[in-house]
């Protein structure tokens, strides 16, 4: 016959609590709010965000990322990484340029329509873009177009919402010099 033991319960509750602790440290739900991230993200498809990601390396170019925003920190955005610290970057003639290579993207929606003159990315920043260029608050039209890597939350892992859009994140390997 069972016996319902206090002792066994409370420790039950505990081991739970630490999972829970312990998931809630390393993974995040996001909804993709507008159209910046499109064809990649679609507008309220939802994703896993692992925070853990980049607690041994960090974010490296073709990686979609959570972040809180630099103009406003209680807000948090999703873009791709597209040039990391030390690359030079530049944006001419509808390409991203790094370090005057440039960038085989297929995955933005539409050529950029815009010149980001050549520049060096600081240490401890990134040059981040979202995959619908030409209709993307992102690095291109921020006033300071360095996003700190303390602002980075984590990187997308998993795309669970709808259904019908079950997949691994759409984060890309750009070769990296």
């Amino acid at each position: 016959m069972l016996r319902f033991n206090v002792r066994d319960a409370l420790i039950t509750i505990a081991l739970a609590l630490v999972i829970f602790l312990a998931l809630q440290a390393m993974f995040q739900s996001v909804k993709v709010i507008g159209s910046s991230m499109e064809p990649s993200l679609e507008q309220g498809q939802y994703l896993v965000v692992s925070k853990a990601a980049y607690w041994f390396h960090s974010p490296r170019r073709g990686d979609v990322i959570v972040f809180n925003s630099p103009q406003d920190p209680d807000h948090e955005l999703i873009k791709r990484v597209i040039a990391t610290p030390g690359e030079i970057v530049e944006i001419r003639d509808g390409k991203v340029y790094i370090n005057d290579q440039p960038l085989e993207e297929d995955y933005i929606l539409e050529a950029p329509n815009y010149r980001f003159p050549p520049q060096r990315v600081p240490d401890g920043r990134y040059l981040v873009l979202g995959d619908n260029r030409n209709h993307s608050s992102d690095s291109h039209i921020w006033v300071d177009p360095w996003l700190p890597e303390e602002n980075v939350i984590g990187k997308a892992v998993l795309s669970y919402w709808p259904p019908s859009m079950w997949q691994c994140a759409p984060n890309h390997s750009l070769a990296e010099e």
